[in-house]
């Protein structure tokens, strides 16, 4: 496994990132993996030195929380683990309980902690932003969580880039800890990212750690066409991923991605991370593995250096998108 800085701190986390929002209850979402079945995929991460695992605390409303800890206190040495979460969206229907008010963003904060089972979050993040929370409210109850050791690093994820910019700028001004990451929505199929959001994290030494690096299986190279629901049992019932990716043109970058893979012997997964790889400041994509090959070929994908030319033949498809996944 090889490592990088997580944007302009001295955190050191591995090129890969485990997405633990397959692991929690069935119940919650159907592909989603429980437990017993979880287990193996915390185990091999840990081996293949895969050191920063990332979940939220609505994912399996809290359960995935509790999975993650459980088997990274079982599998990994915890002061050699990067481990996220996120708050935002609401846990239940009752009021203050989701948003960015700093009364949801400091409860949420103690509830992930017990069910983490660890003292100090590593990497706390914002899991969108909230319109309507003042934005000088949400980043004071961020920095008082890290000023009291409850979290150590903060993170935002699927922003427009002046809202960050402008979060960046008033931790700036009033002296509170600044976000050190982003987690956006950025892929060969959806690259709309690259319009002001990654260079502003380029400027700004935001490291760049993408969700859904795979187009929600799309670049993984095992559907027949775009409306292909029958590959995975994730693919027939994630209705999100339809609305993010729709578009006929975006299975002319499938086909790309193919042809590259097959002229150099790699899977389509594996070139897919390669390019995510290989831009300045991704640091770590996100990777969500319901089958053990699936991460054993992101485990890979660190060791696939792509050239010029193929870079090329792999952005040559792409079109326009609207913003998706905000």
């Amino acid at each position: 496994m090889k490592y990088a800085n997580l944007g302009h701190t001295g955190l050191k986390v591995s090129r890969i990132c485990l997405g633990c929002m397959s692991y929690g209850t069935p119940s919650w979402r159907p592909w989603v993996l429980d437990e017993a079945a979880s287990q193996p995929f915390f185990q091999r991460a840990v081996e293949a030195g895969i050191n920063f695992f990332d979940t939220a605390n609505m994912y399996s409303l809290g359960v995935s929380e509790e999975v993650t800890g459980r088997a990274l206190r079982k599998y990994a040495r915890m002061e050699e683990v990067v481990l996220a979460t996120k708050v935002y969206f609401p846990m239940t229907e009752g009021p203050n309980m989701g948003g960015l008010s700093r009364k949801n963003v400091v409860q949420a904060c103690e509830a992930s902690l017990k069910r983490l089972g660890v003292e100090t979050i590593d990497l706390y993040q914002i899991h969108r932003m909230d319109p309507e929370t003042p934005l000088e409210e949400t980043l004071a109850a961020l920095d008082q969580l890290v000023r009291q050791g409850k979290v150590r690093y903060l993170g935002a994820s699927s922003s427009a880039a002046w809202r960050f910019a402008k979060a960046l700028s008033l931790s700036e001004r009033n002296g509170w800890a600044r976000f050190v990451s982003m987690q956006n929505h950025y892929n060969l199929v959806y690259r709309e990212e690259e319009r002001e959001m990654m260079p502003l994290c380029e400027a700004e030494g935001i490291g760049v750690i993408p969700w859904s690096p795979l187009a929600r299986g799309l670049l993984a190279g095992t559907r027949k066409s775009l409306d292909d629901k029958q590959a995975t049992a994730r693919a027939g019932s994630d209705a999100f991923a339809s609305a993010l990716y729709d578009n006929p043109h975006d299975w002319d970058v499938v086909e790309a991605v193919k042809k590259v893979a097959a002229a150099r012997g790699n899977t389509p997964a594996e070139v897919s991370l390669a390019w995510l790889h290989s831009k300045p400041a991704v640091v770590a994509p996100i990777i969500g593995a319901t089958k053990l090959e699936h991460l054993e070929s992101a485990i890979r994908s660190v060791d696939v250096t792509l050239g010029a030319d193929e870079v090329k033949a792999l952005e040559a498809p792409y079109q326009p998108h609207a913003v998706r996944g905000m």
